[in-house]
């Protein structure tokens, strides 16, 4: 016998022994290496530089399980292992994304990675791309352009974009894809194959803006499989087009906010004024801005329709709002070189018009009821930012049958321990909005985070704080939490 060949334990154990030790050695290696079906052992690296050991996997999943033959379509994940070994078997948390169409992945890779790794501590964390973003989000460039250097009508304006939306519909057909499968409600579905992949009894739901919308359609579908809900910025199930009066009350409360500081106050007297004078000042005389791309400068006309897509933009969260706001201040006194900078920067008026049908086939299924729909368009004809942070709201009879129809729209009811933020800034999804979204929760606990916005989860220690109390069945005892509106 060679003993150079020996492990040092065969000198020292009985036989039978050494067999059991070599067992456990090999069974511990295998769960090391591959816990389940189609993982790797990954580094995974942070934008900025931070690493840490982790699982890459995906699962197989019908496109749209409403068709016997559909084809299979991947979703992928990076599995960060619990750091408690007594929490090895708790119910593995999933990251939900918002968009649709945000990467989990990606997410983890920015701001929010220190709170994924404090997530650790109550069970294996999984970071969720969604369906579709495995092929890129189904992008689609279209051949139409809307002219650049010219005044044109909403009208016109939308025709492009529903003949954009009729090529691309024949595009995806042509590629294979099932643009109907492309649904909250698969997505739920798949959250549940998720479950069964990772031998999971149940899976806790942790997301964010349609990441709570996705949460709240997957505790209709599968609430005895969840553990506890965790989101933040609510979209509930008959809120994906938000209401324009809503964004007007947003921009009240963030004026109650300038006023308490007397520095502010100076700067942002009157915000909904100056917002409607420089929108006046557009309709009569859009500007001629000239974009820099490159060796190339490009004459563009920026009407008035264009504020309001940029500002429907920027409302989300204070800073952005702040940004905004210095836009408009800028164009009233005639000051527009850092709205063509930034335009610069974002656009690309050359382009021909393109979509993503994840995105955009998600956000027509989940609809808009009609009465509902019929509020948003009267309240569109005098809102401040009119139908723009609903951009798309027109392709509704574009995919007539994939609406999921008003049972999907209706409120989750369960008892599931679930944990809500809300901010008093969020200029996307609004704090009456969210808390009518909650009613069917019995077992919620909403904490309202004064002068965040809607990217919220690290405005404050005190998040994820809450958070870890709440994961420690803790009682939540303090359910405001304040952030300084300059920081």
């Amino acid at each position: 016998m060679n003993r150079l060949n020996t492990p040092t334990y065969s000198l020292i154990l009985p036989d039978f022994l050494r067999r059991a030790a070599l067992l456990i050695v090999l069974v511990f290696a295998v769960t090391a290496a591959n816990a389940y079906d189609n993982e790797v052992r990954i580094t995974f690296e942070t934008n900025s530089g931070e690493k840490v050991e982790a699982f890459e996997g995906w699962l197989s999943v019908p496109e749209n399980r409403q068709k016997a033959n559909s084809r299979e379509i991947k979703i992928n994940y990076v599995r960060f292992p619990a750091t408690d070994s007594a929490k090895k078997n708790a119910s593995p948390i999933v990251y939900l994304s918002g968009g649709p169409g945000g990467s989990g992945i990606g997410t983890a890779k920015r701001e929010r990675f220190p709170l994924f790794m404090a997530m650790r501590e109550f069970g294996d964390v999984i970071a969720l791309d969604q369906r579709g973003l495995d092929e890129g989000r189904l992008p689609c460039q279209s051949s139409q352009k809307v002219p650049h250097d010219q005044v044109i009508d909403d009208a016109k304006y939308t025709g492009l974009y529903k003949a954009a939306m009729q090529e691309c519909l024949g595009i995806w057909k042509e590629q294979g894809i099932d643009i109907y499968g492309y649904t909250t409600q698969e997505s739920a579905l798949d959250l549940d194959a998720l479950r069964v992949h990772l031998n999971a009894e149940k899976i806790s739901l942790w997301g964010i803006s349609y990441g709570s919308h996705l949460a709240f359609a997957s505790l209709k579908v599968m609430e005895s499989r969840i553990e506890k809900v965790i989101v933040a910025s609510v979209e509930g199930l008959d809120q994906t087009i938000k209401m324009p009066a809503r964004t007007d009350r947003y921009f009240d409360r963030l004026q109650n906010a300038i006023n308490q500081d007397p520095a502010f106050k100076e700067g942002y007297p009157n915000i909904k004024k100056l917002i409607r004078e420089v929108h006046a000042q557009l309709d009569e005389t859009p500007l001629k801005l000239e974009l820099v791309k490159g060796d190339k400068t490009i004459a563009t006309v920026f009407q008035k329709r264009d504020m309001q897509a940029i500002a429907s933009g920027l409302i989300a969260d204070p800073k952005r709002a702040f940004m905004l706001l210095d836009i408009y201040k800028g164009i009233q006194a005639g000051e527009t070189a850092f709205l063509a900078q930034l335009l610069s920067q974002h656009t690309d008026p050359l382009k021909p018009i393109a979509l993503a049908g994840m995105s955009v086939a998600m956000d027509i299924a989940s609809g808009i009821s009609g009465s509902r729909y019929e509020q948003v368009l009267q309240q569109a004809k005098t809102g401040l930012l009119a139908d723009k942070l609903n951009f798309g709201m027109d392709h509704f009879d574009d995919m007539p049958g994939i609406d999921l129809g008003e049972s999907f729209r209706k409120a989750p009811v369960s008892q599931v321990p679930t944990l809500i933020f809300s901010g008093t800034l969020d200029g996307r999804t609004y704090v009456e909005s969210q808390a009518e979204a909650a009613q069917g929760l019995s077992n919620a606990t909403i904490v309202t985070v004064e002068n965040a916005g809607h990217n919220l989860f690290m405005s404050s220690p005190e998040v994820t704080k809450t958070i870890q109390r709440f994961m420690n069945n803790q009682t939540i005892e303090h359910t405001l939490i304040k952030i300084d509106l300059s920081k």
